[in-house]
């Protein structure tokens, strides 16, 4: 059923100017005391005003949660571990990752230079026998119409710096807060009872992940050095907020686990190769340089885009990780495993003769299974050669029909994607060769909805779209066919943006962070 229809008054309801300015109070309050904020951009406050980077401001944030059908938020967390053990077989199917980067890396220099790393990893030989994934799989409701059954269809899939764990877990509680405290005085009252809100785990589900991982590493053998666990951030991180309260579920989970933010850009400074067979990661104390510990995991929430690398020197850094026996999250492969032509090869319509290419990673998973995965794809076509290439640079030249589509390129992180009648323009300003470092995805059709949002202080009100992530943790033995030691799902994260901004991340600037009321 559609949200519009599970719904008997309009939602969320018109508001009076007092109610405005109760609710913002409340939600500005509310947000600054329970961490759901961000680091204010340039635009609201500028380096001068701010020297010593101490302000923070609300995260963008949606007024009300957002209508979500019931059978589509869980049609998404059923399949999640069936998603984490897809990525995991994909990470360590080395000969599949290097057909795909052989198409891309002449035209996509990032790829080419993320295998290069790997290739010279693998030549002197891996040490570290595990891998962790922190992943995120992105969905939007389908629906073309209203007498159709919605259900949710695959935007993409995160397999480096899956954002947004600990803020989405404020914004759930934060939506629970105003359906008891704000909602039922409203003029047109929403009574609490009215709003299921649905459990929100993310933050300490991700971070038993990262414990999962530690403890592995502990027992593989003695340390050479009291074991410590890395963030790698980018510097500065508007974002810092939604990272520490991933560190401090981590902590809260386990004290004695020691916990530090390394820049990207300070690795080679701050950690060195123990000179062991054993490659330890170790870690040099900022504060104390003789202090040094043994870095058993290391989460990246940078590195996963050209940026990140502005330098040579920057690839000897990404090189330093990859050598050491530090438990990756993610390791190179991981995180080619999450390329947008990854995502085609897996979703490109075939014949129903033909087997499904989820069945070389998921030798062993019944078929009703593998059918619910492939129920969640929509239409994405290569920009290459084969018949399905010249199929999808058809429809990407042509005025009228591009207006189904989005043009992808490999890369995480929002602002990166051409939508509709834009598509023609930018590939004509292109050489051809550079075509099929693209994906062509056909666009997903939610049903409307309207919310308030507040970003930097300003409510914009009117239509938006909603993108539902849920999120997975898996800790699996590399090598293929290794096993799998830990696969669970771990909450979810809606972000909200207007229905005519085409990009929906919220650190990006583009979307607003949202919650689920199941309808």
């Amino acid at each position: 059923m559609a949200p519009s229809r599970a719904l008997t008054t309009a939602y969320p309801p018109e508001l009076t100017i007092p109610e405005v300015e109760q609710l913002l109070t409340t939600i500005k309050d509310w947000s600054i005391a329970h961490g759901l904020a961000v680091r204010p951009p340039p635009s609201l406050v500028s380096a001068e005003a701010d020297p010593h980077g101490v302000l923070a401001t609300t995260a963008p944030i949606t007024l009300f949660p957002s209508p979500f059908p019931r059978v589509c938020f869980e049609q998404a967390q059923s399949i999640q571990k069936a998603y984490n053990q897809l990525y995991a077989a994909i990470a360590q199917d080395e000969e599949f990752l290097e057909e795909i980067v052989q198409e891309i890396l002449e035209v996509d220099e990032f790829i080419a230079e993320l295998w290069q790393v790997h290739l010279k990893v693998k030549a002197e030989g891996y040490i570290q026998n595990l891998s962790l994934g922190l992943f995120r799989s992105d969905y939007m409701v389908h629906q073309t119409n209203d007498n159709d059954v919605p259900v949710v269809k695959q935007v993409e899939f995160n397999t480096i710096a899956s954002s947004f764990g600990g803020l989405s877990f404020q914004a759930s509680k934060l939506h629970k807060h105003l359906s008891i405290t704000e909602y039922p005085d409203l003029t047109n009252t929403i009574p609490s009872s009215s709003m299921d809100i649905p459990p929100n785990p993310s933050t300490v589900s991700l971070a038993k992940g990262i414990v999962t991982a530690f403890s592995a590493y502990k027992k593989q053998e003695a340390p050479l050095h009291p074991l410590c666990v890395i963030f790698l951030v980018q510097s500065p991180e508007r974002n810092i907020f939604d990272q520490r309260h991933l560190e401090y579920a981590l902590h809260d989970l386990d004290p004695s686990i020691p916990i530090f933010r390394l820049a990207f850009s300070d690795i080679l400074e701050r950690t060195s190769i123990a000179d062991t067979p054993k490659r330890q990661l170790l870690y040099h104390h900022p504060a104390n340089n003789s202090k040094i510990f043994e870095a058993a995991v290391v989460y990246f929430r940078s590195g996963y885009g050209p940026s990140d690398y502005p330098s040579a020197s920057s690839w000897i850094a990404r090189y330093q990780l990859e050598r050491s026996n530090a438990i990756k999250c993610p390791t190179i492969l991981t995180q080619l495993a999450g390329a947008k032509k990854i995502q085609q090869v897996l979703a490109t319509p075939t014949p129903s003769s033909t087997p499904s290419v989820l069945t070389r990673f998921l030798p062993n998973m019944p078929t009703d299974e593998i059918a619910k995965l492939s129920a969640t794809f929509t239409n994405i076509f290569p920009l290459d050669s084969t018949p399905a290439g010249k199929q999808a640079l058809s429809l990407a030249l042509d005025p009228e029909k591009c207006k189904s589509y989005v043009l992808k390129p490999q890369r995480e992180g929002g602002g990166n994607n051409t939508y509709r009648s834009s598509i023609p323009p930018f590939l004509q300003s292109l050489p051809p060769s550079h075509y099929k470092s693209f994906i062509l995805m056909e666009l997903i059709t939610p049903p409307p909805l309207t919310n308030y949002i507040l970003r930097n202080g300003v409510i914009e009100q009117g239509g938006v779209i909603c993108e539902l992530g849920v999120y997975g943790t898996c800790l699996w033995e590399n090598g293929k066919g290794g096993e799998v030691l830990w696969n669970e799902e771990a909450g979810y994260l809606l972000r909200t943006k207007g229905d005519k901004s085409e990009e929906g991340g919220v650190a990006a600037g583009f979307g607003s962070m949202d919650s689920v009321r199941l309808v």
